[in-house]
């Protein structure tokens, strides 16, 4: 029989959890204990290539069988990223051309944007994928070249793929057949503070205000002249400014939510520190809704999640709380101004945020517990 993970926190002050008996996939799906599957890491040489495989390190069904970096292969991992010399069980990078997919049942693609959906669309049927790039989170092709700079090259695959914000659709990653589009991170923290409120009508769909901030390695790992020491730290830089690529796949997962269209005001903000993620999302209540309702909603939606916390009433989310983790804590606050409120969410941009979620999509695309290998606790400070 399946059984709750404890609740992993920095304090005490998280109101405790129901144990569910819901035969559901929520945490208890079945636990292919006696198979391991053989798993290929694409992109492995970036920052949630090196995230997949130190999660995986731990994992006890899925073996890292193949990793890819097309620009270092030939180079032993622990060279690339020697912080996991320890990991000596995994194999050098190769190219994804030499890969032989007769022996791999899953990847994770961890390549960059505009450059998965050729690479997908070529692999074998029999291979599971979750896709950390944005090639396949929006739904509608001609929103993807609007925003992403080219056409889709793979629009049939895109008709196939699952949008995997776990929480939100898991069902839809449970049933998924082949590949699930991983959120990105600010959708990711966005959503799940947003998407009960919306689908319960406590807010607005209007004038919604999304003030985001993520650690540098969101950016990634390529050399780039605003991620250099002097330009970062000991500052705060907005970017992407009223055309950052995550803005539709916010505003897609918003509508899905309230069933009408929805245009947010979101500017995200580089910090200077190596990870962690925090969105504010200034709402409007609708229909006469308190801070009380929309907190009762998000702790009804919430309390049988292994990796979403609503903390207690007046406790701010940190992002140094979830910093290695796969959770997402949040809360819900009277604004100042009479009839708004503010939802803050906080991440770890790497694991909950690209890496980690991945990981709990796979588990549920082969049949497993979606905590396997995910219950780390937090790394403080």
């Amino acid at each position: 029989m399946c059984r709750r993970p404890v609740r992993q926190t920095a304090f005490g002050a998280l109101p405790p959890k129901r144990p569910t008996t819901s035969t559901s996939t929520r945490v208890c799906a079945a636990n292919n204990d006696s198979t391991s599957k053989n798993i290929a890491v694409l992109g492995a040489s970036g920052y949630t290539g090196a995230e997949v495989v130190r999660l995986l390190a731990l994992h006890p069904h899925f073996n890292v069988a193949t990793l890819t970096g097309d620009s270092k292969a030939g180079m032993q991992f622990s060279d690339v990223f020697p912080h996991l010399l320890t990991a000596t069980d995994v194999p050098a990078l190769v190219k994804i051309a030499d890969v032989d997919w007769s022996k791999i049942d899953g990847a994770f693609c961890c390549l960059p944007h505009a450059t998965t959906q050729a690479t997908l669309a070529s692999l074998p049927d029999h291979v599971k994928v979750v896709d950390l790039s944005a090639d396949f989170r929006l739904k509608d092709v001609n929103t993807y070249a609007e925003w992403y700079g080219g056409e889709h090259k793979a629009p049939e695959l895109q008709k196939a793929a699952v949008y995997g914000l776990t929480e939100i659709n898991r069902e839809g990653v449970v049933a998924a057949t082949r590949l699930v589009a991983n959120p990105g991170c600010y959708p990711t923290c966005v959503q799940l503070g947003l998407v009960p409120l919306l689908e319960k009508k406590l807010i607005s769909t209007e004038d919604i205000i999304i003030d985001a901030k993520s650690g540098i390695s969101g950016a990634g790992r390529s050399a780039k002249q605003n991620l250099l020491y002097c330009e970062a730290a000991e500052g705060v830089n907005p970017y992407g400014i009223t055309r950052h690529r995550h803005m539709p796949e916010i505003e897609q997962g918003l509508a899905e939510a309230s069933g009408k269209d929805v245009r947010v005001s979101f500017t995200p903000h580089l910090m200077p520190m190596s990870r962690g993620m925090e969105t504010a999302s200034y709402v409007k209540l609708e229909g006469g809704a308190t801070v009380a309702d929309l907190r009762a909603v998000l702790e009804a939606r919430y309390k049988d999640e292994p990796f979403v916390h609503v903390l207690a009433e007046g406790q701010a989310p940190f992002t140094h709380h979830v910093r290695g983790t796969n959770n997402c804590m949040l809360n819900v606050f009277e604004d100042r101004l009479a009839g708004r409120a503010i939802v803050i969410a906080v991440i770890d941009n790497l694991v909950k945020g690209a890496s980690g979620q991945a990981i709990q999509n796979m588990n549920l695309m082969m049949g497993l517990r979606e905590t396997t290998g995910l219950l780390q606790q937090c790394l403080y400070p």
